[in-house]
């Protein structure tokens, strides 16, 4: 499908409500004409995830899920708990999410704690600021003032990474792994890259600091130059830099695609609607359609594993994040909002269907084209991408991202994180130029508007 991004899509639209406004499952019920439905629905599958989550128990550690689950996974975990709040307005689990958030901050700030070193990757770091960069943008309630603030969070993340941009190999991009003894230090890959070209996206829009939209300029100039991404907008996992990243792995995931798409709407939206991101928002938009069943219309699957009951504790998680990201898009590029809410709205009710299992029988399994068959399979992956897929249908409902022009409250530091580990040979330089600079663009935005008389606060 090819869509434009002035078309309504009205027809299909409407044919979907038809489908998907009054679906009585077999686990959950839900009518997505009706906020409240969708909220309940959200509820029960935010309850049955949470109850995997034991670091708020006496004895465990805050922010941590049991196995499988890796680090990872619980700061994603959190990013969904945060929307669901968004969304709902549900704050029962707010403390919690807090606690959570603030455990793993480690001793610079920066979501960077010693007891992860054995396999934190810049990927893994990046879920955890996106969730504060979140949290920020959604005005989720600040932490005490004697705590790292939301902003300030997401800030650190990323100015620790953009002091690994790395161009001994492969003419730059970010290396998968941060520390040289992990496994897959050699890869560069777009899931890293991708979270670093969200997260500077995303800082820029709700700071104003053009640093951060040239970063985000850069590195998604630099995924296109190793040909991560392809002319179709199709995104491949990544290459080995031993030799030079010209030998992609071009196996795809549902989460790549997400993350880049809300990356370039935000871009869309910052750079005044140009006609360049536009172009960029719909290619993306339209490569989607790869992860939609060809049997089951707007229905999501994880096209390469899922199929084949191939996929791991990590990928059976991956759904949830292009749910979240195609909704969030549409909050910044409101083009793509019809096309969007085609495939969420039928994935959402197959989604329903399919949290059909376990003594509850409210359980999520993850092959949402299996219908009310529960499949067998459950775990935080299977609820978080059920959770996602639901609650996005509220997304119209809800105000914008707030920026810190438009009501945002977190307050944020520039030079965060430029302390913390940088490239493992570490580089003294390059610290001190990002910081200085990231710190300048803010005091030059704070003396245009000292000038114009503006009284717009930058909460930097």
């Amino acid at each position: 499908m090819r869509l434009s991004r002035y078309s309504t899509l009205a027809w299909s639209r409407t044919a979907v409500l038809l489908f998907v406004g009054k679906t009585l499952v077999t686990g959950i019920e839900l009518n997505l004409t009706n906020p409240a439905s969708v909220k309940a629905a959200a509820s029960t599958v935010a309850y049955d995830m949470m109850k995997y989550y034991t670091g708020n128990q006496t004895g465990q550690t805050p922010g941590l899920l049991p196995e499988p689950y890796f680090w990872w996974e619980a700061g994603a975990m959190f990013g969904s708990m945060i929307d669901y709040y968004y969304y709902t307005g549900d704050d029962t689990y707010n403390d919690v999410i807090s606690q959570a958030l603030l455990s793993q901050i480690g001793p610079n700030a920066d979501y960077m704690p010693p007891a992860q070193s054995n396999d934190e990757g810049n990927d893994d770091q990046g879920f955890w600021g996106m969730a504060a960069m979140s949290a920020a943008e959604q005005n989720f309630p600040n932490p005490p003032s004697d705590q790292p603030q939301w902003l300030a969070l997401a800030q650190a993340v990323f100015n620790s990474q953009a002091m690994r941009w790395d161009t001994t190999t492969c003419n730059g991009g970010l290396r998968w792994q941060i520390f040289t003894f992990n496994s897959g230090y050699t890869y560069k890959n777009s899931i890293s890259n991708g979270v670093f070209f969200n997260l500077a996206a995303r800082l820029a829009q709700y700071t104003g600091n053009q640093t951060y939209a040239d970063w985000a300029v850069k590195t998604w100039d630099w995924v296109n130059s190793v040909n991560f991404m392809d002319s179709e907008y199709e995104i491949f996992d990544g290459a080995g830099d031993t030799n030079n990243c010209t030998q992609a792995n071009k196996i795809r995931w549902t989460y790549n695609a997400g993350v880049y798409l809300l990356g370039a709407a935000t871009m869309y939206s910052f750079t005044n609607q140009s006609s360049v991101w536009a172009d960029r928002v719909e290619g993306l938009l339209n490569a989607t359609d790869f992860f939609f069943s060809p049997n089951q219309t707007n229905v999501m699957y994880e096209t390469a594993c899922e199929p084949y009951g191939t996929c791991d504790t990590d990928q059976l998680s991956f759904k949830a994040y292009l749910s979240r990201w195609m909704a969030a898009s549409t909050q910044v590029a409101p083009f793509i909002y019809d096309s969007v809410m085609l495939k969420l709205q039928a994935s959402a009710a197959a989604a329903a269907q399919q949290c059909s299992g376990g003594p509850t029988a409210t359980m999520c399994g993850q092959k949402w084209t299996h219908g009310a068959a529960w499949d067998g399979t459950s775990g935080v992956g299977q609820q978080m991408s059920a959770l996602e897929v639901i609650q996005s249908n509220l997304v119209k409902n809800n105000t914008p991202p707030v920026t810190a022009a438009t009501g945002g409250t977190s307050k944020g530091n520039p030079a965060a994180g430029s302390s913390g580990t940088a490239v493992m040979n570490g580089n003294t330089t390059i610290q001190i130029t990002l910081a200085e600079k990231i710190s300048a663009g803010f005091i030059t935005a704070f003396a245009c508007f000292m000038v114009s008389g503006g009284v717009i606060w930058i909460l930097a």
